[in-house]
């Protein structure tokens, strides 16, 4: 992947979540709500208090979905991330 985020934006790969309830139920993924955290994989010049390979909390409607490699991402203002997870 070769992707630079420019200003105050990030480059976040989301963290999938578990797709089996606890008592054994799968739940189909057009049932799931998206992810809200993830990994932030690139940060532009700009950005302040966040790193890549940070996990953060971004907003529910934020960001820009993008396709990589074959892969999705998400291009996230910095004011979309809501917090850094330690």
């Amino acid at each position: 992947m070769n992707f630079q985020p420019l200003g105050k934006r990030v480059l976040v790969e989301r963290v999938e979540e578990t797709k089996t309830t606890a008592s054994g139920i799968i739940i189909p993924d057009n049932a799931k709500e998206k992810p809200l955290s993830g990994e932030v994989k690139a940060v532009g010049a700009e950005v302040e208090g966040v790193k890549v390979g940070d996990k953060v909390v971004f907003a529910k409607y934020g960001g820009t979905e993008i396709n990589l490699d074959d892969k999705t991402y998400l291009v996230l203002n910095i004011d979309d991330v809501l917090g850094v997870i330690k």
